[in-house]
């Protein structure tokens, strides 16, 4: 194996725990929730996860150095304003969503957990779950999405 290829194996890891979160919460409001019932210290990014001009989705992150974890959150859906002219004096503007991890597109958020520690995640899906505003959450298997390099950065 080369030099290169086992730098590039160092920083690209893509084993890693991810919960899904379906819940009508603001992004902000869902952070501060985690934090409070979940013990974390996620905070946002001061840049969006954007993959053209007019997509950027939203993420928090916390680094645990104690524990050596890197958590991150992850809104899955963006809203886009398209506007739509058809005249001088007629402009309509429609909204289209998009997805971070297409193939689920019912999952409003993803969070997730650089760690191998299994148990870390059943603790935070039941503390997700305490959540008033969250409808479920449940650990998903990052390795069955095939969108699942849009959760590496």
């Amino acid at each position: 194996m080369s030099a290169t290829r086992k730098i590039i194996e160092a920083y690209y890891d893509d084993d890693f725990q991810l919960i899904a979160i379906h819940s009508g919460l603001e992004d902000f409001s869902l952070a501060y929730s985690l934090n409070q019932s979940c013990g974390l210290r996620l905070k946002r990014t001061k840049i969006d996860l954007s993959y053209s001009e007019n997509l950027a989705f939203s993420i928090f992150d916390w680094e645990d150095e104690i524990n050596q974890n890197y958590w991150v959150l992850y809104s899955n859906t963006c809203e886009q304003e398209i506007g739509i002219s058809e005249g001088l004096f007629t402009n309509d503007i429609s909204q289209k969503t998009s997805f971070l991890v297409s193939e689920q597109k019912e999952v409003d958020y993803f969070l997730k957990i650089d760690t191998d520690d299994g148990m870390i995640r059943d603790h935070v899906v039941k503390g997700i779950n305490k959540i008033s505003k969250v409808v479920t959450a449940y650990s998903m298997d990052p390795n069955a999405l095939k969108s699942k390099n849009n959760l590496i950065f």
